[in-house]
């Protein structure tokens, strides 16, 4: 089975997904706090070039079920960054700092880009400048979330984050 997240170079991580629009509607999941809250992370962001964000994880928070054990104390922590391209229904990038997680990664990157496909939108993220040992779980995180970003959007109980991520971790490890 195709994922929809892919390794295009060593650190960098693409996932593609379409989602229910309109372009403004998917937007809002992305840059308002409490609307990302319930797919990702909340957190304000400062919706202008070199503005800050903030992404508050509480992924126990996101759906039904159960930890598993082997993510247990996983999901939870504060990332800063600074945006660093801005197009407003477009195209958002901002820095993410993972240097004081204790993976050495400093400053990854992350693009969000909207693109109208009929009544559809194409969410494409690009992750780089990852530590090689937090790609597969990356790769999992994003399919993920994004699954939850597309069940809110077509009006469905969100998938269990949790069974979901462990499952695709494993896949994206697999097939590495």
């Amino acid at each position: 089975m195709t994922r929809p997240v892919t390794l295009v170079e060593p650190g960098t991580v693409r996932l593609e997904r379409l989602l229910p629009g309109p372009v403004e509607r998917v937007w809002s999941y992305i840059t308002e706090s409490d609307k990302r809250a319930r797919w990702l992370a909340a957190g304000e962001f400062d919706l202008r070039l070199g503005g800050k964000i903030r992404l508050q994880f509480d992924n126990a928070k996101l759906s039904r079920g159960e930890v598993p054990e082997s993510h247990k104390g996983r999901g939870q922590g504060t990332f800063e960054g600074a945006i660093t391209r801005l197009e407003p229904n477009r195209l958002l990038a901002h820095t993410w700092d993972w240097s004081e997680k204790g993976h050495g990664g400093g400053n990854t990157e992350v693009t969000y880009e909207l693109t109208p496909k009929g009544k559809n939108v194409l969410l494409v993220i690009t992750h780089r400048r990852m530590p090689k040992e937090l790609v597969t779980a990356v790769m999992g995180g994003w399919d993920a979330h994004s699954a939850i970003l597309q069940d809110l959007l077509e009006g469905k109980e969100p998938r269990s984050f949790w069974t979901e991520h462990a499952k695709l971790e494993k896949e994206y490890a697999a097939a590495q």
